[in-house]
């Protein structure tokens, strides 16, 4: 068994959550052709759980306090910057409305909600 470190690098559990969440919305909304809030939940889920897992099983304990924040930090900066760009993509061809833009930001706040409810510290 592995002794706990703080140290454990999370960088690239963060980016391969990042990854797999844009393979995930290319794969499920482009190729089968769901869409809608329930599609950002479920992956938003698979990708929080799979990231929990691949933890646990790579260093054999939960993630320590430390770890939990540059791991949300990193995987929901990264999911922002890309989501800002994506906004300014669309803002380029079409000024989002108000409604639109709300809709925007729930669908991001589910990558970083689910990953830390997945991550949230249990008794």
């Amino acid at each position: 068994m592995n002794q706990p470190n703080a140290s454990v690098p999370v960088t690239h559990l963060a980016i391969g959550g990042v990854i797999a969440v844009v393979v995930l919305n290319l794969l499920l909304r482009s190729l089968v052709k769901l869409g809608g809030p329930l599609t950002t939940l479920l992956i938003a889920t698979t990708v929080a759980g799979g990231m929990a897992l691949w933890f646990v099983w790579r260093h054999q304990r939960r993630p320590q306090q430390g770890e939990r924040r540059r791991l949300l930090a990193l995987y929901g900066g990264i999911l922002a910057l890309l989501y800002l760009g994506l906004l300014a993509m669309m803002a380029l061809q079409d000024e989002p409305s108000p409604m639109g833009l709300l809709i925007f930001g729930l669908h991001y706040f589910c990558y970083p909600l689910m990953a830390w409810l997945v991550f949230a510290r249990r008794k």
